[in-house]
């Protein structure tokens, strides 16, 4: 919940996400379920009404694979 707006990401059955930091690079690399998810966390954040700021972490305990960089996820439409 941000601002009073509550957001719901959700999971597709099977979802495998990794993210490798190659230095000058970032891979996120996922099967079918885990691009859909990715996907879907992303237009989560891109509702009308989701504040600048707004935004989800995902960590080996939240989502990745073991061995993942962490990966956040923000909306800012500054940028």
């Amino acid at each position: 919940m941000t601002d009073g707006i509550i957001r719901v990401f959700t999971w597709e059955a099977g979802a495998r996400i990794n993210v490798r930091n190659l230095g000058g690079e970032i891979v996120i690399e996922a099967n079918a379920a885990g691009l859909k998810t990715l996907a879907g966390h992303l237009l989560t954040l891109a509702q009308d009404g989701t504040p600048d700021g707004a935004h989800l972490h995902l960590e080996e305990s939240n989502g990745l694979e073991n061995g993942s960089a962490g990966l956040v996820l923000e909306k800012c439409d500054d940028a």
